[in-house]
Order: C-alpha cells, then structure tokens, then sequence
C-alpha cells in the first residue's frame, strides 16, 4: 500500500511539482510514498478524486482552486483562513486540514530580496489566490500597497489608473497573476513599462518561463528581478513540514 501525495490544478503539465517531490522522497529514504499530477476539470470532481484514492496523505493545490477547494475542507489552520485561500491540504485522521504555505514562501523569498521596508509601497497585480497569499506577507512586513484588478473592484485599482504618480510611488511590483506562463510566454501584465526605472524591484511568482515577458521589460528598464523558483522551493519545503509532522 503506498502513501499518495499530489497536485490538483486545472492544467499542470508545466508543474515541477512531481518530481521536486519524487526526489524528497528518494533523498530523505521515504518509501512506499508517490507524488500524482491530478488535473481537474472542475473542483466538482475533487470528491470524486478522494473516492477513487482512499490512501492521499496530502496535497497541493494551484491556479484555480486554492479558494475553490475551501468548501471541500474539514478546517482550516488559522493563517489559512485569514488569508481565504489554501494551496496545501493534510489529511489527518480523515479530516482535511487547508493550511497556506505560499504566505510563507513568498514572505521569504522576499526578505532575500528586497530591502527597502521602511515605508516601502508595492502594486499587487491580481486578485486570487496567490494574489491574497502576497497580500498577507506584506501586511506582516509593513508595506502597504494596492491591488490591481482587470476590472473595477472596490478598494482595487485598475491597470488604466497606474498614473506616472502611482508609479514613481511605488518601489515593489508583484505578478500574482498566472500572465506569461507557458505556453503563452508572450504575454504580460498591462502596466505602463516605460515608466519603471532602476528605483523599481519586480517579483514574478510565475517561474516558468523563468524570464517572463513582464520581467524582461523591466530589466530593459533598469528594474531588478526575480521569477517565482526560490518561492516555489521554499512553500514546497513548508509543505513537506505540514504533512510530516
């Protein structure tokens, strides 16, 4: 009888998730344990998928389910429902406990970073998920910032609003949104690029491509960048905590 892990998402061919995992096992001498891709039409199918696998120990959870999957859930550790969106599920004793790890990797990987905390300002870009797990690590740092939004939402602003004001405000750009992964590598975030300079620190979660478009125009502009790898490792490696213990 093995243990199963795995990844439940819409499409996730471009995950590493399978085998960053499948090598945990090897390198910490776990056995009996594998690691599935389960891609999921809809989360309407998720009971099906925990019918037909009486043996998961655990879960990711990734774009569009991570607020999707809450219904489905038996609790949620406090952080996680604070923040409204879940990317790791334990199954502890039949119960499914969401817990959210991208708060914590994202906050990491920041702090290597990004060194202007003092008074900073930052624009999210996005409103999901991942958006609201960047939201959370930013109010524990103190840097207040706003959300942009496709569409006009309340307390969010739009891309058309990002004023050469706004933008020489702000000193942290974070890309929450899935734009610019593969395949459609050829896309970006619709803010105005020619009004980045190197005063400008952009912070993509997406990793690959690992050069976005959206990060290759801001380095043209002089803006230091980072892709979303060394969060993906360190929310991955939370991950390995909460079902390990």
């Amino acid at each position: 009888m093995e243990n199963e892990y795995g990844l439940i998402g819409y499409r996730l061919s471009h995950s590493f998730s399978q085998k960053y995992f499948t090598e945990k096992f090897l390198t910490e001498g776990i056995q009996n344990s594998v690691y599935h891709l389960f891609e999921l039409n809809s989360i309407s199918e998720f009971p099906a998928l925990l019918q037909a696998h009486p043996h998961l120990k655990g879960l990711n959870v990734t774009i569009p389910y991570k607020e999707d999957i809450l219904p489905f859930l038996d609790e949620l550790e406090p952080v996680a429902a604070s923040i409204g969106a879940v990317n790791v599920i334990k199954f502890d004793q039949g119960r499914l406990i969401g817990h959210n790890s991208d708060y914590q990797g994202f906050m990491q990987s920041l702090q290597h970073f990004y060194p202007c905390f003092s008074q900073s300002q930052a624009l999210v870009l996005g409103t999901g998920g991942a958006a609201k797990a960047v939201m959370a690590a930013l109010d524990y740092l103190n840097i207040s910032y706003k959300v942009v939004s496709r569409e006009k939402k309340p307390g969010y602003i739009t891309y058309q609003e990002l004023t050469p004001g706004i933008m020489s405000s702000v000193s942290l750009i974070v890309n929450a949104t899935p734009v610019g992964t593969f395949p459609r590598q050829d896309e970006a975030p619709a803010i105005p690029y020619a009004l980045l300079s190197s005063h400008h620190y952009l912070y993509d979660l997406v990793y690959n491509p690992a050069e976005t478009l959206f990060l290759k125009r801001g380095k043209e502009m002089g803006a230091k960048t980072i892709n979303g790898y060394e969060m993906l490792c360190l929310q991955a490696e939370v991950a390995w905590q909460i079902w390990h213990t």
